[in-house]
């Protein structure tokens, strides 16, 4: 990876994502009161609302899972010199940040130093995808209450 670029960790059941910052570093979010399990870091945050900005050797936060470099939102977003993003990034070390899912995570973190706006493409998925089920849901229990009023009507 070349500095500024974003990491996108693949864990089991989601993905978590880290900025490369050079020398085989990333900063990236985890939970205030990380503990050895890396596998519980964003449940933690997302109980707490809170996470802490750390600067960490990427072997060290990749684990045993896979990465890839993705900076899937290039064409969609300019990013912004890699002098900025690092310097941006360094101010947030060792900072404690609010934590939301679905508005604040930290695939928003890294595309916010790297673009200047947060973006999340597994949060807009996720919403995409529970509304779609919502509309399923709501077509069958109204096919259900006309088949149940039909049947009353015989």
């Amino acid at each position: 990876p070349e500095p500024g670029d974003l990491i996108e960790i693949f864990r089991p059941h989601y993905q978590h994502w880290a900025l490369y910052l050079g020398d085989g570093y990333v900063i990236n979010v985890t939970p205030v009161d990380e503990g050895p399990s890396v596998a519980l870091s964003s449940a933690k945050a997302v109980v707490s609302g809170k996470a802490r900005v750390r600067m960490q050797l990427l072997k060290e936060v990749v684990g045993s899972n896979t990465y890839h470099i993705n900076n899937k939102y290039d064409a969609k977003y300019t990013p912004l010199p890699v002098k900025d993003i690092i310097r941006r990034a360094k101010r947030f070390i060792d900072q404690e940040v609010s934590y939301d899912v679905l508005g604040n995570n930290c695939e928003h973190f890294v595309t916010m130093l790297r673009y200047g706006e947060g973006v999340s493409e597994q949060v807009d998925n996720t919403i995409t995808a529970l509304g779609i089920a919502t509309v399923v849901l709501g077509a069958f229990s109204v096919m259900g209450l006309l088949w149940s009023r039909s049947r009353e009507r015989k």
